[in-house]
């Protein structure tokens, strides 16, 4: 790409909802080029509105010269496949977590990826969030002093016949909520306390007619023997994110994250040298959900500076090795 080039080209695989938001949140440095979708209408839809093409294979798509990015938001069986064909034909990738169905089905693509030059975001949007931006850099400055632990929970109350849904096929999803929203709780945790060397959990299914779990329990240890405690769930009933992240002399709590889990808000607990009741500052966010094209932008950033990408396929990586472990500590054969 040229210095005095503005924009760069995008490609969107899978024209669903999130290939939809994507689309929304390409930000003026991206140009939507062409969609590809295997219902067509999908992807002339999401094409007409940017005077895009439209494929029903995707093959088409990565053919294309002026498409410089591929955003790939398809169901999970086919992540790593069009990731590494994405990689082949020497595009940038930003995929959507988790990235594969099995660290096994991802191992491929991290080569492909050194070998060809070329960078690859996994879609953890959740790190852009206002309130967890926030977070981190209060983290980063140590007014909390050491961490000690997070406990965290996430979870929705999904929707009727949730049971039927691509999600509740092991073959097209990997597993069931610990692989959906568990990604999500799993990275952020290692965002703020590093590589975890202690795995337990349980994935269990509790309420769905389904062979995957709808909540997995999650205890992550660093060696250093800083804590997760995580809970991903489908069986929430009222939509919720909560995070809390402990240190030595104070405390985050990050809850909401917009629309149906709330607005979006963190409290800072200060403790004082007397204990007792802390100093309190709390920061809301009732906007929109910006942070799609936080992320976006960042890659573009990426891209330009030759800069590996902060979420990438190695946090993906990390996290399917969290996942696996407890999907075979708990009985369920479908983790590849």
């Amino acid at each position: 790409m040229s210095a005095n080039t503005t924009t760069f080209g995008i490609g969107i695989i899978g024209c669903g909802l999130i290939g939809q938001k994507r689309a929304k949140a390409l930000g003026a440095e991206g140009k939507l080029v062409a969609c590809a979708d295997i219902d067509l209408a999908k992807a002339t839809s999401l094409a007409k509105s940017a005077g895009a093409k439209a494929f029903s294979d995707w093959h088409e798509l990565l053919a294309l010269p002026d498409v410089q990015i591929v955003v790939i938001a398809t169901l999970h069986d086919s992540l790593a496949e069009l990731t590494h064909a994405a990689i082949e034909a020497g595009k940038h990738v930003l995929v959507e977590k988790p990235a594969a169905r099995s660290s096994k089905e991802l191992e491929p693509v991290l080569q492909a990826a050194k070998e060809r030059g070329v960078l690859v975001r996994v879609g953890f949007n959740h790190r852009y969030h206002r309130a967890l931006l926030k977070a981190k850099e209060i983290v980063d400055s140590g007014v909390l002093g050491e961490l000690m632990f997070i406990r965290a929970r996430y979870g929705h109350g999904a929707r009727i016949g949730y049971d039927r849904e691509w999600r509740a096929d092991a073959r097209l999803s990997g597993g069931g909520e610990l692989i959906d929203q568990g990604p999500h709780l799993i990275d952020l945790s290692r965002w703020f306390l590093g590589e975890f060397s202690e795995v337990q959990g349980f994935a269990h299914t509790y309420y769905w007619n389904m062979p995957v779990d709808d909540n997995g329990f999650m205890i992550l240890k660093t060696p250093a023997k800083q804590v997760a405690f995580l809970h991903a769930s489908c069986t929430e009933w009222k939509n919720l994110f909560s995070m809390e992240i402990y240190g030595k002399v104070g405390k985050l709590d990050i809850s909401g994250l917009g629309g149906s889990y709330g607005v979006e808000r963190l409290t800072y607990y200060k403790m004082l040298p007397e204990m007792g009741p802390p100093e309190t500052t709390s920061w809301e966010y009732p906007m929109g959900d910006n942070s799609w094209l936080v992320e976006m932008t960042e890659f573009y950033e990426d891209i330009r500076l030759g800069r590996t990408p902060a979420a990438g396929l190695v946090d993906a990586y990390a996290a399917l090795k969290i996942i696996e472990q407890i999907y075979r500590e708990s009985g369920y054969d479908h983790c590849a």
